[in-house]
């Protein structure tokens, strides 16, 4: 009689799920690990031991995934076949998805945008959106998971976020990957125009916003309400130093030549004492090198715009007739140049 093969134990697939988050494709499974479809299968039955994520991609566990896993079943799902899918050769997770792994505000896990090379094909399905490209970019792993570098990532997000009725979403997003330091605007700026963005609107207003040196969507609103008075143009977000060149502070906007500054504080980021103090601070240290500051919220700046070009107009009119100009320098600051698209 012919020798009976038994099945594999499915634990021949614990070093492949081990390094992939305890996910594994059906190629995997079964080539790579030896287990025959109808165990796949067994195991993947309402009550089972595994779940079936995707169309081939399952997970290996009872327990439900979190988003670092779903972003992962995402980029296996659309790997090609027989390739490393941790390599980022044929897949990466990219846009909102990429983002949110950054740690970006109100950037989206869901449908998670994989980068595919073109002209290959993939049909997309509501957790996962493949986007074939024939710019393949540098990728880099993110908590495990092939990713795009976040300039790359920033401009698929923009291209795939619907305006004008989410202008202010582009807008936010973009400023929190400049304002987390996860690349300068020029380089974002640079691959906004790379991908045919900078014709649309929404997008080229907040380029052109980022390049300036504003860094969230208050600011913007506030650029927006200086740019339709007549008063001079400020610097956003200029580091400001001592003259023996001790840094000072970084107002959101500041005006060199009167010494004055406006300071937009959110009860977001002061709903805490230390919070709060800490702008305090702040404050105390600019008027102490005798720089005028304008207080005021996001919702001031939206609501009651003209209060706060009144109230700035007035300190900038003062400082014409001051006796003692301010002792700080403002440093490293650069209006960046903006090329056409």
């Amino acid at each position: 009689m012919p020798a009976v093969r038994s099945a594999p134990p499915a634990s021949r697939s614990t070093p492949t799920a081990r390094r992939q988050l305890n996910l594994a494709t059906r190629h995997q499974l079964t080539t790579t690990a030896g287990i025959p479809p109808g165990t796949i299968t067994s195991r993947t039955r309402p009550g089972g031991p595994w779940q079936r994520l995707l169309p081939r991609v399952y997970l290996l566990q009872t327990g439900p995934p979190d988003h670092r896993q779903r972003a992962l079943a995402a980029v296996l799902y659309a790997a090609e076949p027989g390739s490393d899918p941790l390599s980022g050769d044929t897949a990466a997770l990219t846009g909102g998805a990429a983002l949110a792994l950054l740690g970006i505000r109100e950037a989206p896990y869901s449908p998670a945008d994989v980068l595919i090379r073109a002209p290959r094909r993939l049909a997309g399905s509501p957790e996962v959106r493949p986007l074939p490209t024939t710019r393949w970019p540098r990728t880099i792993t993110v908590s495990g998971i092939p990713s795009t570098r976040p300039v790359r990532a920033a401009a698929d997000f923009a291209a795939r976020t619907e305006e004008p009725a989410e202008a202010d979403r582009i807008r936010s997003v973009l400023a929190h990957v400049v304002q987390s330091g996860w690349c300068h605007p020029q380089d974002l700026h640079t691959e906004l125009r790379a991908s045919r963005l900078l014709t649309r609107p929404a997008i080229r207003e907040a380029a052109e916003e980022l390049v300036a040196g504003v860094r969230s969507i208050a600011e913007a609103q506030a650029r927006d309400t200086l740019s339709a008075t007549d008063l001079p143009t400020p610097l956003w977000n200029a580091r400001l130093h001592t003259p023996d060149g001790t840094f000072l502070a970084s107002p959101d906007a500041y005006w060199p030549d009167e010494g004055v500054a406006l300071e937009i504080d959110s009860a977001e980021y002061h709903y805490t004492r230390d919070s709060w103090h800490a702008t305090l601070h702040r404050r105390l240290r600019l008027e102490s090198h005798g720089i005028l500051v304008v207080s005021a919220t996001p919702s001031m700046i939206r609501d009651t715009p003209a209060e706060v070009i009144a109230a700035l107009r007035s300190l900038l009119t003062l400082t014409t007739t001051r006796p003692t100009p301010p002792t700080a320098l403002a440093r490293g600051h650069q209006q960046l140049p903006l090329f056409k698209c």
